[in-house]
């Protein structure tokens, strides 16, 4: 039985990074071949939206072919271990493997190369642009900023600037930085907590601003390159963050900060009467 087992970044040398080995490539191109039949595709999406289990006769109902060919098709997704068989009485019964699940996504991630280790940031940093941490001074210069976010309809679904109360009670005390151009503020970027429980305590969600002005400037390049230091420092493991699709901006910078994207929520959200979508990108601390 083929493993199904997560596939690695694996760094080969002298800045050279290889994420698939013959090993994985051979793995992968089993899977892959296994699902180039539709009837098979379809057989393993039935089972894996029954993850109780689903018997061969209900395959073959539900997908309008024979039991034979329900069951030809079964071993061939059993050899790959994309699901498991046990008998029930008189009749056979099909599960996912929970592995698959996640196995598969990764393993087009891999060969797509979005697994491959990042840097940490751009090295490329505007040599006028300062970041510091916030001050109670700032928050004036913060919320502004943020309202000019609000104003584009393309940075976040709030459609009214929190206030400093909220905001302070939101952000991590010790992640809130603000960027500044001759001494005046021209951007913020601050992480929250995800979760309460303590197993998420290394994961926090990152929001960057940057002033209407001064866009295009690398500003939210040297905040992120701050954030995801501090972060990597302090110990937390996971950054995450949403992005609208239409941000095209947002995403290229977080990219270029070490974020991959995870996947589109579709319809997540609703802005002005209508429907939005977005990007979720996550970025691991190299440090764990």
């Amino acid at each position: 039985m083929t493993s199904l087992d997560m596939p690695a970044a694996r760094t080969t040398g002298a800045g050279r990074v290889d994420a698939l080995t013959v090993g994985d490539a051979t793995t992968y191109a089993q899977w892959f071949a296994c699902l180039a039949d539709p009837t098979r595709v379809r057989l393993l999406h039935q089972v894996a939206t029954r993850p109780a289990g689903i018997t061969v006769g209900e395959l073959a109902e539900a997908l309008g072919i024979g039991q034979p060919t329900v069951s030809h098709h079964v071993r061939k997704l059993a050899d790959v271990g994309f699901v498991s068989v046990r008998k029930d009485r008189t009749s056979t019964v099909v599960m996912v493997n929970p592995t698959c699940c996640t196995g598969l996504p990764h393993a087009a991630d891999a060969v797509m190369g979005v697994l491959t280790p990042r840097p940490c940031c751009p090295e490329d940093l505007p040599a006028d642009v300062t970041v510091r941490q916030m001050r109670a001074d700032d928050w004036e210069a913060v919320r502004r900023i943020y309202g000019e976010g609000i104003a584009t309809r393309t940075a976040t679904a709030a459609t009214e600037v929190p206030s400093r109360e909220a905001l302070e009670a939101q952000w991590l005390p010790q992640h809130r930085w603000v960027a500044e151009i001759d001494g005046e503020v021209v951007g913020w970027a601050a992480l929250s907590p995800v979760s309460s429980h303590e197993g998420y305590q290394g994961v926090a969600e990152s929001t960057v601003y940057v002033a209407e002005q001064t866009r295009g400037r690398g500003v939210g390049k040297a905040l992120l390159h701050k954030q995801v230091v501090a972060a990597d420092e302090a110990g937390l493991w996971t950054l995450q963050t949403s992005i609208f699709p239409e941000n095209r901006a947002g995403l290229a910078v977080h990219h270029s900060a070490g974020y991959r994207t995870v996947g589109v929520r579709e319809r997540i959200a609703q802005l002005d009467g209508q429907w939005r979508d977005s990007v979720f990108l996550e970025r691991r601390s190299p440090m764990h």
